[in-house]
């Protein structure tokens, strides 16, 4: 005798296509906007609320960022992140972190002779330094598209007022020479993440993404409607960001260190 199929199975959409879809109908957005969020068409959403088709792991980490807390604990467990990579990625977590890693210190400023020393306050940050290279014109960088999905290699303290959105702040590493004198090889750059709007990073040091090139960071130049990326060093070559040439601004350069020589 012929079994009758489970009807409870047959097309059951799994759990993270109906977070998705959840997700995107709390955003108020259509599929083409949240595409738009997570640089990928609104076919690929669609795919992914049917269930024909799960997100790659940044994509998961992209949604928990548009979740928040708590729903963000899902997709980012589905992308696979573990404990300590949850307390890097996660805002509220982070934020509870530098205040135990970086209270306010009091700072002695020097006083004249007999009298009591005046006392300041300051706040520092702490910043994670990421295992990430990002290389200037005519070398490869690390390939990753994703900056708070990477590796932690230490962490680097700095004054709060370097770092206007602390959450979105982290450090990666230069390769090559084409931003010189400004950058040079093994300089340390501070980025934020949240400042990734071309239209508002006309002339600034931003770091670019490409799939072919990697992590490369340069000055973005706007003409009229034609972004460029712009090297210090004339002997290399400007690199324009047309539609053949898919490229993704991640984050814009804040402020740089690097050893003496």
């Amino acid at each position: 005798m012929e079994k009758t199929p489970n009807k409870s199975r047959i097309g059951a959409t799994p759990k993270w296509a109906k977070a998705i879809l959840e997700l995107r109908h709390n955003l108020h957005l259509d599929q083409s906007a949240l595409g738009e969020r997570l640089d990928c068409s609104a076919m690929t959403i669609s795919r992914w609320e049917r269930g024909a088709q799960e997100p790659p792991s940044h994509a998961y980490i992209e949604l928990g960022n548009l979740a928040g807390d708590p729903d963000c604990w899902f997709f980012w467990g589905r992308a696979g992140l573990r404990n300590e990579d949850l307390m890097r990625v996660v805002p509220d977590l982070r934020r509870r972190l530098l205040k135990t890693i970086a209270p306010e210190f009091e700072i002695v400023n020097a006083g004249g002779a007999g009298k009591k020393p005046s006392r300041g306050k300051v706040q520092l940050v702490a910043i994670p330094l990421l295992k990430v290279v990002a290389a200037s014109h005519g070398e490869r960088g690390d390939d990753t598209s994703v900056l708070h999905g990477a590796p932690l290699e230490s962490m680097i303290a700095a004054p709060k007022d370097w770092c206007p959105n602390p959450a979105a702040t982290s450090c990666l590493r230069v390769k090559g020479n084409s931003m010189m004198p400004l950058l040079q090889d093994g300089y340390i750059v501070a980025v934020d993440s949240s400042q990734s709007e071309r239209s508002k990073l006309n002339g600034k040091i931003v770091i670019a993404w490409h799939k072919d090139m990697g992590l490369t960071v340069s000055r973005l130049e706007r003409y009229g409607h034609t972004d460029t990326l712009q090297p210090e060093n004339r002997e290399y070559q400007s690199i324009t960001l047309d539609s053949k040439h898919k490229w993704k601004i991640l984050a814009t350069v804040l402020w740089w260190v690097g050893k003496a020589p």
